[in-house]
């Protein structure tokens, strides 16, 4: 593994996200002195807040957590822990799918209790070839957590090994959709187990197999929420690097990198009011011996001075549209109260993702994700209130250059309508809306929240690396790096920058 030549004593994080606060505590406790410059008043990072009048908290960033081990592992890195500092709950069912037939199936973790709901909704064939899917699953993340998933990668012929034949023998390097396919007989099913694929950018039908590690992680390992909203998740990593000996910068923008001999030695950063000027008295420079970086990769490599070359430019992930609802609860479906999360599919799906990938149009029959936190944590709005985070995926702004501030309140009408139509009535009090044109605004990439798609060009070695190169003292990490989008790998993205700069 190649690291950080020359001295690494004191590392400056940039970002305080997942990655970097990650990256953060495994530095401190390799006993390296951290600096954390953030330009926000709080950390998080894309798993960002918004609080509202009347007692509204809403998280604005993820809302789906799985593998809390690995926050637990960068807890233990500084002798703290995920439970001293978090209170998570597990969530039964993970998910309700509810489908354009009108039928429902819940997602449970627990393997008998998901396949006593496979047989009932789906009868005894589907039973018996989910416990199958299940064994695949459960083989194909242990065969690549730790080689692939979990490990830095320098060149293709690091994936060189054992574990490789095993993947490819289980069909890693086939198609995703076809494989799940193979297992389960009724389409509702292959939905629920396939569906994840969009979260790496791509298709099912055009996914790796390897990417169904991400349903493992979503219906096998569970989904947790946390007491206080997805926010207490960064609340808590970030007081646990102050405790271990961080300095923490809060509202500083940074601003470029100082360079001597061909390494970083500092950090130019200002205050993060636009009206400040990046070299006007308010700059400062902050020392350092290495760096990690964890901005959108155009910022990142903006501050290094330019873009490695790449045999065809990066493809972006598609974006999504997300609203945040303030209502009148308690949100009903199907005469129960409506699940933490929900997924409504629409009757169409290949042409769902023909649509928003590859046509740069809205989806004409859409599949949504609706999440409500106070379903299990009720403290998250007034009383008689309910909170509800809806998320619609879109084209990116590449692909879909469409005029977001003229169409974005209707698009969200439409939505709420469709909604209604599959009988869950939805009636906003305050709506918070985000498109693809507030992500670009915020500097990400083709205005889309989940950065560079998994295409095979874009993944494992071949993915942006975390160790530029020609450049001696500088890591990256967050999702547009090794190993990727989503909380699991973006936090052991931070690992993995850690690991650069210690070698261990």
């Amino acid at each position: 593994m190649r690291t950080v030549a020359g001295p690494t004593d004191h590392v400056v994080v940039v970002g305080a996200g997942l990655a970097g606060l990650t990256a953060a505590l495994h530095l401190l406790g390799a006993g390296r002195r951290v600096t954390i410059v953030e330009r926000g008043t709080d950390p998080g990072g894309r798993m960002g807040r918004l609080d509202l009048p009347g007692g509204y908290r809403m998280d604005t960033g993820p809302t789906v957590l799985t593998m809390p081990e690995l926050l637990d592992e960068a807890f233990r890195a500084v002798g703290d822990s995920l439970a001293a500092r978090l209170d998570l709950v597990r969530l039964d069912p993970a998910y309700r799918a509810a489908f354009a037939d009108g039928s429902t199936i819940d997602v449970h973790a627990d393997a008998d209790a998901m396949e006593a709901e496979v047989r009932k909704v789906c009868g005894p064939e589907a039973a018996g070839g989910y416990r199958d899917l299940r064994r695949w699953l459960t083989e194909l993340y242990r065969t690549e957590i730790d080689t692939f998933i979990g490990a830095n990668l320098d060149s293709p012929l690091s994936l060189l090994g054992p574990d490789l034949l095993r993947l490819a023998r289980l069909g890693g390097f086939g198609r995703l959709g076809p494989r799940i396919d193979r297992f389960l007989p009724d389409e509702r099913l292959r939905r629920i187990f396939s569906f994840q694929a969009l979260y790496a950018g791509v298709s099912p039908a055009k996914a790796l197999g390897a990417y169904g590690v991400i349903a493992y992680m979503d219906t096998i390992a569970g989904v947790y929420f946390p007491r206080g909203g997805m926010r207490a998740v960064p609340d808590a990593l970030a007081a646990a690097a102050v405790d271990a000996g961080a300095e923490f910068l809060r509202g500083r923008r940074v601003t470029g990198l100082t360079w001597s001999n061909g390494r970083v030695d500092g950090v130019r950063h200002a205050a993060a009011d636009p009206g400040g000027s990046d070299d006007g008295p308010a700059t400062e420079v902050q020392p350092c011996d290495a760096v990690v970086l964890t901005t959108d990769l155009p910022e990142a490599y903006r501050l290094l001075g330019g873009a490695p070359r790449r045999p065809v430019p990066l493809r972006w992930a598609p974006s999504a549209v997300v609203a945040h609802l303030a209502v009148r609860g308690p949100v009903r479906f199907e005469g129960a109260d409506l699940a933490h999360h929900t997924i409504s599919f629409g009757a169409a799906w290949e042409r769902t993702f023909a649509e928003i990938i590859d046509g740069g149009r809205l989806m004409s029959d859409p599949s949504l994700l609706l999440t409500r936190p106070t379903a299990t944590d009720p403290s998250l709005a007034p009383p008689g209130r309910d909170l509800l985070f809806l998320l619609a995926p879109c084209p990116n702004l590449d692909t879909g250059p469409l005029d977001w501030p003229r169409l974005g309140p209707a698009y969200l009408d439409e939505l709420l309508g469709t909604l209604a139509a599959r009988g869950i009535d939805v009636e906003p009090e305050a709506v918070e809306l985000v498109t693809p044109a507030d992500w670009a605004a915020q500097g990400l990439a083709a205005g889309t929240p989940f950065s560079a798609a998994h295409t095979f060009a874009q993944t494992g070695p071949f993915r942006p690396r975390n160790l530029p190169r020609r450049r001696a003292n500088v890591v990256l990490a967050g999702c547009g790096t090794t190993p990727g989008v989503g909380i699991p790998p973006v936090v052991l993205s931070g690992r993995l920058a850690a690991q650069r700069v210690t070698g261990s």
